[in-house]
């Protein structure tokens, strides 16, 4: 069952209800579709549901309830299609994001890095770089 609620601003959102037990499962908001009673889409549990996580670990990942995460991958089973079709675009504009971010401060983060690091941090420094040259040659 569909409903939709008037907010404020005339702003809409829809509620898919649990037929059997009357309580919002999921919703859409601005941010897409939302496990009730959190901020969590249903996009989030899709990264490890597609990255084959169990349940459990999903759940309390996220701190969920049973019927919390039992509704959410129902809804995603029962609108695999749909939900796959709205993750790949979450994705893509999720990865146009980064990519325009990081055209925008490709400068600012060159002349961050290019700068001698304060008084006093001088080991912290160090230690940073290690890490770093350490990272990238496992790469």
């Amino acid at each position: 069952m569909l409903i939709t609620i008037e907010l404020v601003a005339l702003l809409s959102i829809e509620i898919m209800v649990l037929a059997s037990d009357e309580q919002a499962a999921i919703i859409r908001t601005e941010r897409g579709l939302t496990i009730s009673g959190t901020r969590i889409t249903l996009y989030d549990v899709m990264d490890y549901v597609t990255a084959q996580y169990p349940p459990k670990f999903i759940q309390s990942l996220f701190d969920l309830t049973e019927e919390q995460i039992n509704s959410a991958l129902a809804y995603i089973e029962t609108h695999r299609t749909e939900i796959e079709t709205e993750y790949q675009q979450v994705l893509q504009e999720s990865e146009e994001l980064r990519q325009y971010y990081e055209e925008q401060n490709r400068e600012r983060v060159a002349r961050i890095a290019a700068q001698r690091p304060r008084p006093g941090t001088e080991v912290a420094w160090e230690k940073l770089q290690e890490a770093k040259a350490k990272r990238q040659s496992k790469t």
